[in-house]
């Protein structure tokens, strides 16, 4: 009766128990260790960051920084602290990919800040970084790895770094991970832009998740069209962090889901950081070198969405030019701003970059191609807001000439094979002409 009985316990048993692996992700934080104010209210701060991924990592979850974890010049935490807060994420970050931004300060100042964590940071087309890492969560194999996009050459100008192309890189790595050191699951964790994310995934099989970053893009978990790749990317400066809950079978990935969890005033704060943060921005904004970014330059009487921000500093940068039509990227927006007083280090978050302006002359014909180009780059990284006569020339494009102004960015790098003139530079900055145009 008894083996009876037993049988019919093991009969009701699963033949193979599902295994899930929760992963989280980051990225793009900027030294933004305060909350800050956005379109959908208050999001960030690291200390609401570090208690909230410290939890998930004791609940068993792997986390992972996509990089990007400094920046120099905007806002001015890392000015005057470097990267302080790296080893704030010892015992919590799992691996970190480089980013362009993570050697500003050059790469001794990296080699310093690379010695005070306990995580590896990975790159794999960079020159003396590690190229993957292998973690191994309830018996299940989690490859990771990470690249440098194909932009930094152009973007990262440090004595001792150099980067081969990202998509051999990328092949090598999942190989690799695949072959040698016989992943079950392969997840890229950054850091290129999401087109190239989206191309290797096509064109490089066997990633089977990829984590956004350097677009700084809030995207929701997505499968990658034609591909067995899936996408989510967690915006920026925590705003949120991406969560994905791996299933396995066998160890075969059978099931991905997840979502992007808000950074927000709903979730405690890690006490000790948040008072160690305190002190520090008080004593960052008393500094006599850094104090005048903290002074009021102006007062907002309405919120500006980034969307209002940008058109803002269009229209602004149309007038400081004398141009008819004004065009920049839509990653020169960062940042919304709040009603009430504006500070200049409120400002330079959301235009982080001291982009010149720079214009154009341009027939009708001209500007209306540069119209149809714009519209070729809607949903990528190099999509355009515009302010000027546009309606105007749309009904009339014979008229002789228009003065275009755009951001040395976008006429010089991001649309430099359309952006073809001969470029006036004006010696005005867009950031600085923002600034006098919201002075009293």
């Amino acid at each position: 009766m008894r083996k009876i009985v037993l049988l019919l316990l093991l009969a009701a048993l699963p033949l193979h128990a599902a295994t899930t692996v929760t992963l989280l992700h980051f990225s793009d934080y900027h030294s933004h260790v305060l909350p800050y104010y956005t379109d959908e209210g208050e999001h960030g701060g690291i200390a609401r960051a570090v208690r909230y991924l410290a939890g998930e990592k004791q609940r068993g979850a792997l986390v992972f920084s996509g990089g990007d974890t400094i920046n120099k010049g905007a806002p001015a935490w890392s000015d005057k602290y470097g990267c302080v807060e790296w080893p704030w994420w010892n015992g919590i970050v799992d691996a970190m990919a480089f980013g362009n931004h993570d050697a500003d300060y050059g790469l001794p100042a990296f080699e310093q800040c690379k010695r005070s964590v306990t995580y590896p940071i990975l790159s794999a087309n960079t020159v003396g970084f590690k190229r993957y890492a292998v973690f191994t969560v309830k018996g299940i194999r989690i490859g990771v790895f990470a690249l440098a996009g194909s932009d930094f050459p152009t973007l990262v100008h440090v004595e001792g770094l150099s980067f081969s192309d990202p998509f051999a890189a990328a092949r090598d790595a999942v190989r690799d991970l695949r072959k040698k050191e016989h992943a079950d699951v392969v997840v890229m964790i950054g850091h290129q832009h999401a087109e190239a994310d989206y191309e290797m995934a096509r064109k490089v099989p066997g990633i089977d998740l990829i984590f956004g970053s350097h677009s700084h893009l809030k995207r929701d978990l997505t499968r990658i069209e034609g591909t067995r790749t899936w996408f989510i990317s967690p915006w920026q400066y925590l705003g949120y962090v991406s969560r994905v809950q791996l299933t396995f079978e066998r160890r075969k990935l059978t099931d991905v889901r997840g979502s992007l969890v808000p950074i927000d005033d709903k979730l405690a704060e890690d006490e000790a950081i948040a008072a160690r943060v305190r002190t520090m921005q008080g004593e960052l904004e008393r500094d006599p070198a850094y104090a005048d970014l903290f002074r009021t330059i102006g007062t907002l009487d309405r919120a500006m969405s980034v969307r209002d921000v940008a058109t803002y500093t269009l229209d602004t940068v149309r007038k400081a030019a004398n141009a008819d039509i004004a065009l920049s990227t839509v990653s020169s927006f960062r940042a919304a701003l709040p009603k009430g007083s504006i500070t200049f280090e409120k400002l330079r978050d959301a235009l982080p970059y001291e982009n010149e302006i720079v214009v154009c002359t341009m027939d009708g014909e001209s500007v209306l191609r540069l119209m149809d180009y714009s519209k070729s780059r809607e949903g990528t990284d190099s999509e355009a807001y515009f302010s000027g006569v546009l309606p105007q020339l749309t009904r009339n494009p014979n008229r002789q000439i228009y003065r275009v102004a755009a951001t040395d960015y976008l006429a010089n790098v991001a649309w430099r094979d359309a952006f073809k003139c001969e470029k006036e530079k004006t010696g005005k900055r867009v950031r600085e002409s923002v600034k006098a145009s919201l002075s009293p």
